[in-house]
């Protein structure tokens, strides 16, 4: 399984969470084996929006092989379009669950809850995507 986690540069396990999934520095990416083990991590960097808007890292992700991705929230238009590409979107607290090391305790632990369509945000200042 690849987990896509958006992070501030360098990216990385140690790696600190970023706000916005589709306009962070870079994408973690973690594979773990049928244990939830980690087998590899790398990073890269994230395609310019432009037009295709939020779509664009959806489809780049899935291009990446990504199955799943951890976000601290998300818009409901990118929701929709991983749920279109089977890319399964999962949350966590960015405050209690700070970088991509912790994130990765935690979904290995299965403490992660996946995230459902009416969980997603719907605008305004107080949402991170």
């Amino acid at each position: 399984m690849r987990i896509a986690i958006p992070t501030n540069n360098p990216g990385g396990m140690e790696a600190s969470r970023s706000d916005h999934f589709g306009h962070c520095d870079v994408f973690t990416l973690v594979e773990v084996d049928s244990d939830n083990k980690v087998t590899s991590v790398e990073t890269m960097p994230v395609p310019q929006h432009g037009a295709g808007g939020c779509m664009v890292p959806v489809n780049f992700l899935k291009d990446a092989g990504v199955n799943a991705i951890v976000v601290g929230g998300i818009g409901a238009r990118p929701m929709q379009g991983f749920a279109e590409v089977g890319i399964d979107v999962y949350w966590a607290d960015r405050e209690a669950i700070p970088d991509a090391g912790a994130v990765m305790e935690k979904f290995s632990a299965g403490l992660l809850p996946k995230m459902n369509a009416d969980q997603a945000c719907s605008g305004g200042s107080a949402c991170h995507e």
